[in-house]
């Protein structure tokens, strides 16, 4: 069985989220957000917006606002990234801020150690540019590609000279601790050990980064599911692992799909993005609404990339590879962690 190679870097916006909340991201410091909180920023949904919704400080946003400067000045936000990793890029999104949008942003981001106190971050740490200061436009997605392979775990969004913002993206790949990987198990898929997805089949309802997340789903809407296969064909997706390692137990979880989950799932892996597939979990039975907790064969060789095959289509919650780094894994990972290449 072939499929298309991964692209070593796709799309950033192709890719996860890292200052979600829904990953662990915090706004940590604002130095303003008198009408709309800051916390808004991180949201994983979309801004909504409800005419003539006004509260005592005014119409109700669904996003960061803080209120008309009378001298001079910028507004800032500081944003404790969910995974630290390397950013590809940002997306300053402005949905429902029309006539109250800041004219200009920049983006600027910090590798800071250990977990000292928020204003310690916002006014002492080494911050770099990676957004130059840029125009904006209202109620519209703002894409700025970044060009670094620095490992950052914090940002800090400024607005010229105040505004609302709905919605910070920081898009890229993680670069965990490998000090923190060589205690017990660990799940080599997962977007926070930096576990990547490189390809995808169909992604019509929802995105297979949801595949990756940590923690249980909540709802269907946070799993990855394809559109009805009218064709002899199956959908299917490509895991980049965190690293070189060997699996030993398998979770795919169609939790919450009830009368779409797939009715069989194959795993297979390889070592290398030119290696041979070879069966992890053979092609098996689902259940639907159901974590099934699969165990691979003593035997497995250690592999770099998984796939994941669903029959026909249908939706998955997670994907879960559990298992331990090789030595060449390890040091591949303290390289990345180093360095800071994704």
């Amino acid at each position: 069985m072939t499929s298309p190679a991964p692209s070593p870097r796709p799309h950033f916006t192709a890719m996860p989220d890292l200052a979600l909340r829904t990953l662990g991201g915090a706004v940590i410091w604002s130095n303003d957000d008198l009408f709309a909180e800051a916390q808004n920023l991180i949201t994983a949904e979309p801004a909504e917006y409800r005419p003539a919704t006004f509260g005592h400080k005014g119409q109700i946003y669904d996003g960061w606002e803080t209120r008309r400067r009378r001298e001079d000045g910028v507004d800032q936000a500081v944003i404790r990234l969910g995974v630290p990793g390397v950013v590809y890029g940002v997306v300053v999104d402005t949905a429902w801020f029309k006539g109250n949008y800041p004219p200009m942003i920049s983006v600027e981001a910090a590798a800071v150690p250990g977990y000292p106190h928020a204003d310690e971050v916002a006014t002492s740490a080494d911050w770099q540019t990676i957004v130059e200061r840029s125009p904006v436009n209202g109620d519209t997605r703002n894409p700025f590609p970044v060009n670094t392979t620095e490992r950052f775990t914090h940002v800090r969004l400024t607005m010229y000279p105040d505004g609302g913002v709905a919605r910070l993206r920081v898009h890229g790949r993680g670069v965990p601790d490998p000090e923190l990987l060589g205690h017990g198990p660990v799940d080599l898929a997962a977007l926070e050990n930096g576990g990547m997805i490189t390809a995808c089949s169909n992604m019509f309802y929802s995105s297979p980064n949801n595949l990756l997340m940590p923690g249980p789903p909540r709802t269907m809407g946070e799993g990855w599911e394809t559109s009805r296969r009218r064709d002899a064909g199956n959908d299917w997706v490509q895991v980049r692992l965190a690293a070189e390692g060997v699996v030993r137990l398998v979770e795919l979880d169609t939790t919450y799909f009830i009368g779409n989950a797939p009715g069989a799932a194959r795993l297979q892996g390889r070592n290398g993005t030119d290696g041979e597939w070879i069966d992890l979990i053979a092609r098996t039975a689902l259940q639907p609404d159901t974590r099934h907790r699969l165990v691979v064969d003593d035997d497995a060789p250690a592999i770099s990339e998984a796939r994941l095959d669903i029959y026909p289509d249908g939706g998955m919650a997670r994907l879960r590879m559990f298992g331990a780094l090789t030595d060449a894994g390890r040091t591949d990972l303290t390289h990345r962690w180093e360095s800071g290449e994704a």
